[in-house]
This record gives C-alpha cells, sequence and structure tokens, in this order.
C-alpha cells in the first residue's frame, strides 16, 4: 500500500467544492491508480475524520494546441467525499 500522502495530492477549492461543504463535502484530487479504499483510509489517516461516502471520477485530458502542434493535457482522478455527520475539516 501507498503512503497517504501519495494517495492524496490536493485539496481542490473551487466555486463548486465551496458550495458543497455545507452538505459535508469535500472534494479532492487523487493518484489514479488508488481505489476508494486506500482513499478513504488515507483522508482518515491524514485528516483524522469519519468518512461516510466517496464517489471518484477520471477526467480525461482534453486536447491543447500550442503554437502548430497538437497536445493534450494529462488525465486525473478526483473523490468526491462526505463526511459523517459532526466531522468537518478544518481547512486555512
Amino acid at each position: 500500500m501507498q503512503s497517504p500522502y501519495k494517495i492524496v495530492k490536493y485539496i481542490l477549492r473551487t466555486e463548486k467544492g465551496t458550495a458543497q461543504e455545507k452538505e459535508n463535502k469535500y472534494i479532492f484530487s487523487v493518484d489514479k491508480k488508488a481505489n476508494k479504499i486506500e482513499i478513504k483510509h488515507a483522508i482518515e489517516f491524514i485528516y483524522r475524520v469519519k468518512i461516510n461516502m466517496i464517489h471518484t471520477l477520471t477526467i480525461p485530458g482534453k486536447p491543447k494546441r500550442v503554437r502548430y502542434k497538437m497536445g493534450k493535457t494529462s488525465s486525473w482522478k478526483k473523490a468526491v467525499v462526505t463526511l459523517m455527520p459532526g466531522q468537518k475539516i478544518n481547512i486555512t
């Protein structure tokens, strides 16, 4: 098993993610090879919270053009984590 700090890359601070904090949901960028169980253990270890549910999405890379060549951004994995009632992640 990987280190929890290699599984969870960073917490996503977006407009949609901030609105979902009221529903006790937080959005993380995670390792593409990690499964839900590994993500759950990593977030519980790092933030010391109890998780109720996890949804994962793989975001495909988008085609981009740099001058005359076509390229592509890399794909990545996103996890939407719902915490147990009464739990909270302190983001400062």
